[in-house]
């Protein structure tokens, strides 16, 4: 089995806090791969408010940022271990982020 990084990015930052129908629907989703015992990490929210990210350059140049005024900003992410991508992008398929326009983005986890 490999490990996939499931990274979920939004447009719109009010979609960042979901209603609790919404906040249902991803837990129903969550719990539905768990129960495969495909998920690794349930991951983090990261936080898209001012103050809540820095971005160090190659220089030790340090910004604030990113902000949402960029086109996508990354929301959280989670883990889960497939046979392969492809099952990854399957599990990614049936969240409910696609409902108010956000992506998903899967990324194969390098192991050491």
């Amino acid at each position: 089995m490999k490990e996939f990084a499931l990274i979920f990015r939004l447009k719109d930052i009010s979609d960042f806090k979901p209603s609790p129908e919404q906040m249902q629907e991803r837990m129903n989703w969550l719990s539905s791969i768990a129960a495969q015992n495909k998920l690794v990490d349930k991951g983090n929210t990261l936080l898209p408010i001012p103050g809540s990210a820095k971005t160090v350059k190659a220089n030790n140049e340090v910004t604030d940022g990113p902000y949402t005024e960029i086109k996508e900003f990354i929301s959280g992410y989670i883990v889960v271990k497939t046979e392969d991508i492809d099952e990854a992008v399957e599990i990614a398929k049936g969240n409910p982020i696609f409902k108010i326009g956000g992506t998903i983005e899967v990324r194969e986890v390098l192991k050491k």
